[in-house]
């Protein structure tokens, strides 16, 4: 069970923390663009509210799965690599990465860097933090997608290089080394809330679980000390307790606001709207082993009845662009050429007719587990009305919702953070693949990520995803009908916040490079 706190909560619990915190430097800028404002000065403690888990918190970066938990591992800990702003795998604690012929083995350098007890990270620390993540008797977030490396042949070949023995070919081999909680901590370290140790941005200085985290900064930093002297984390699972806290000061930056309240406070001047844009694909997913959506006529035609620019503005508030029936908008390997598609009510009565399916009656499962869930189903229902189709709208559990639709049902509202289009594929669109929602199962389409994955050419490579996703536009099962921002508050004082970056990328939530005007 989460933990919840209101804004009166929040307000109550915060104020031993938060009342005596003043924040060096925090006096209004005037929010203006150009001079000193844009200049990055250091000091202050900025304070920092996300949605957290509770009591049941802690501070093993390896266990991190809300938002707030990774943030907070990404200000204490480096991973060897991590996304750029297109998905692309940009190096970390890896100064770099070389293959053999047949990308089974990978040779990877470490930068000089050391961890915050001012020991040097290692090739054993690595090997540890890896060999760690993957114990099968644990449940790390990480440990899929270490799967692909035999870590029990992978050694050290001196205190800075590793060699990465893989089980097959991997081609994106990189996009491991950046895989979400794989980070990187001292050997043998099991200890991670009493006193932390890890090679990150800012250094450990107190937490309590289901209230705050603090953290000062790291002068060692082999990136650069961060410009704040001090970074506090502060538990608001309410969006009403963020914002409010927000404008009254007793927090200078408020995780993942709703499109609503974005909307209310854009331009007003009182606090700055920060929007990644392409951060959460939006989608139905239809399973394509199952009637009615085994024929692919059906599959075509419901990507027909979609009014795209529709959903975005109902469901989304606008805050967000139009899809095209393919994950990963703006990202490496995106299939941009392929034509966008647009509502053609004639084409998909046409297409239902000729499966047999005219009056087709079919049951769309949603919840409320996410932001515009229950809004697509409803105007996706009168959509699909204008074809002919009947979508009875079926609510839910938050609680059981994404594992009550792995397996159950036909159709079903679905969204996904940013990660590399070959994760994409290989997580949710082959035949063994454990999170399948579509249940597409295909050989042959198999066939062609283990083709991508051995083929050492980027640009041949890249064909072949084009090819993947050529066929998943003209019959797979995600009608992908948009791109939602993530939206973030900040004071107007904040300076450096990241703009271009979809949440969980390196740009998000690094608050090395924010300071206060």
């Amino acid at each position: 069970m989460r933990f919840s706190l209101g804004r009166r909560g929040f307000l109550a619990a915060g104020a031993a923390s938060l009342g005596a915190l003043a924040v060096s430097g925090c006096g209004d800028s005037g929010g203006s663009e150009g001079g000193a404002s844009d200049t990055p000065r250091r000091g202050g403690r900025l304070r920092a509210a996300f949605a957290g888990g509770g009591a049941s918190e802690n501070l093993d970066p390896h266990l991190a799965n809300l938002f707030g938990d990774v943030a907070r591992a990404k200000a204490q800990y480096d991973k060897l690599a991590d996304y750029g702003p297109n998905l692309a795998a940009v190096p970390r604690l890896a100064a770099k990465w070389e293959p053999n012929k047949t990308l089974d083995r990978w040779q990877v350098t470490l930068r000089e860097a050391e961890f915050h007890d001012g020991k040097p990270v290692t090739a054993q620390d690595v090997l540890y933090s890896y060999r760690r993540i993957t114990d099968p008797a644990k449940a790390f977030r990480a440990k899929a997608s270490l799967e692909p490396i035999d870590l029990t042949a992978s050694r050290a070949t001196g205190a800075r290089t590793i060699e990465f023995v893989l089980k097959r070919p991997t081609a994106e081999f990189p996009n491991v080394l950046a895989a979400f909680g794989a980070y990187i901590v001292p050997d043998k370290a099991t200890d991670f809330d009493k006193k932390p140790v890890g090679s990150g941005p800012f250094k450990f200085v107190s937490f309590a679980p289901g209230r705050s985290a603090v953290f000062r900064r790291n002068d060692a930093y082999w990136e650069g000390a961060p410009h704040l002297d001090e970074l506090e984390f502060v538990v608001a699972n309410e969006e009403s307790a963020r914002v409010n806290a927000l404008l009254g000061g007793q927090i200078e930056y408020a995780h993942e606001l709703n499109p609503t309240t974005a909307r209310a406070h854009e331009g007003r001047g009182q606090i700055e709207i920060v929007r990644l844009r392409g951060s959460a694909m939006q989608a139905f997913a239809m399973k394509t082993d199952r009637p009615p959506f085994d024929d692919p006529r059906v599959r075509q035609a419901f990507f027909l009845i979609a009014d795209r620019q529709e959903l975005v503005n109902g469901a989304l508030s606008g805050a967000g662009v139009v899809g095209n029936d393919l994950f990963g908008k703006g990202y490496e390997y995106y299939a941009a050429d392929l034509p966008q598609r647009a509502q053609d009510l004639a084409k998909a009565r046409a297409l239902l007719k000729a499966a047999g399916a005219s009056d087709l009656k079919v049951t769309l499962d949603t919840s409320e587990v996410a932001a515009g869930f229950t809004e697509a189903a409803g105007i996706f229902r009168d959509q699909a009305k204008k074809a002919g189709v009947t979508v009875e709208v079926r609510v839910g559990s938050k609680d059981s919702y994404w594992s009550d639709i792995l397996d159950s049902g036909v159709l079903a509202c679905y969204r996904s953070g940013a990660m590399p289009i070959e994760a994409h594929i290989s997580q949710r669109l082959l035949t063994d693949s454990t999170t399948n929602a579509t249940h597409w199962r295909h050989k042959d389409f198999d066939a062609l990520y283990r083709q991508a994955q051995s083929t050492s050419d980027a640009k041949e490579r890249a064909a072949v995803y084009a090819r993947m996703q050529r066929r998943l536009y003209t019959e797979g099962g995600f009608l992908v009908w948009g791109f939602a921002d993530w939206i973030i508050g900040t004071g107007r004082q904040v300076k450096g916040v990241e703009k271009a970056a979809p949440a969980n990328t390196l740009g998000w939530a690094r608050f090395d490079k924010v300071w206060l005007a």
